[in-house]
């Protein structure tokens, strides 16, 4: 991997992981269309380690506390709002789990390809739309009941296969459960750092087991490329979200779907 294609790389996953358009989408065309080598287990580590410190660090405050809310709850049995979506993030995260326990071979060998991109690019896009426009918007996040975070997390587990963007899915399901725009994005983005973590560290295992030598100068590009355009990302999409909605998004979601499928069946 050359450092151009480590920094390009890097930056799509910074900039694509916590907005509604599928990072996994963006990381498999350049290979189906530029022909770039598979990135490998180490550089996939490395932008999770990159992505996993911008939202813990742009949300380090609401970390800290629904840490030590989960904890307090478990051994002294405090009740508290922090508790209760700290664990309502915890019972999201179970589906995606479950799923990626059963599920990940058959998505991996019939599912990755780019035809299945350009498809879920349109049809999640659309949902996006219309779940937006639909949208009643009257919840925060620690609104959030088990029921709720348990259809988000179906949605969460459904975002594994390419195209459909786990924070897309994840906001899709909240606009639809009644969550604001901005209780749905951080909802969204609070529920990714357990499921980062997980694949991160799965990850990381099969990197442990390889054989295959360390280039360490793409894999720091990876992680700090992917660090800083994941912090920045969430900044400026906190902040548009108000003004513009998820509109933008489901337009760029169909144009890239369009544009795929054109390229697929003329090349």
């Amino acid at each position: 991997m050359s450092m151009f294609e480590a920094f390009a790389l890097a930056l799509i996953q910074g900039l694509t992981e916590f907005l509604p358009v599928s990072s996994s989408a963006h990381l498999i065309l350049p290979s189906e269309i530029l022909g770039w080598q598979d990135q490998g287990l180490a550089f996939d580590v490395a932008v999770h380690v990159g992505t996993l410190m911008a939202v813990v660090g742009y949300f380090r405050k609401e970390v800290t506390d629904l840490l030590g809310a989960f904890f307090r709850s478990i051994f002294k049995g405090e009740r508290s709002a922090d508790a209760s979506l700290a664990w309502m993030i915890a019972l999201a995260t179970i589906p995606a789990c479950l799923f990626g326990l059963f599920m990940k071979d058959i998505i991996e060998v019939y599912l990755r390809s780019a035809w299945v991109i350009a498809a879920t690019c349109i049809i999640f896009g659309l949902l996006l739309w219309w779940v937006d426009v639909k949208a009643k918007c009257e919840f925060d996040e620690y609104k959030t009941t088990p029921k709720m975070a348990l259809w988000i997390g179906i949605a969460q587990a459904l975002a594994m296969i390419p195209g459909t963007s786990r924070s897309g899915a994840t906001m899709t399901m909240a606009l639809y459960l009644g969550y604001t725009r901005e209780a749905a994005a951080r909802f969204s983005f609070l529920m990714s750092i357990p499921i980062i973590v997980l694949a991160g560290s799965y990850l990381g295992l099969g990197l442990v087991q390889s054989d295959t030598p360390v280039m360490w100068a793409p894999i720091l590009t990876g992680v700090v490329v992917s660090f800083v355009s994941a912090y920045a990302c969430i900044h400026w999409f906190l902040k548009l979200l108000t003004r513009v909605g998820m509109l933008p998004f489901v337009i760029y979601r169909i144009a890239l779907g369009l544009g795929l499928a054109v390229f697929l069946a003329t090349r």
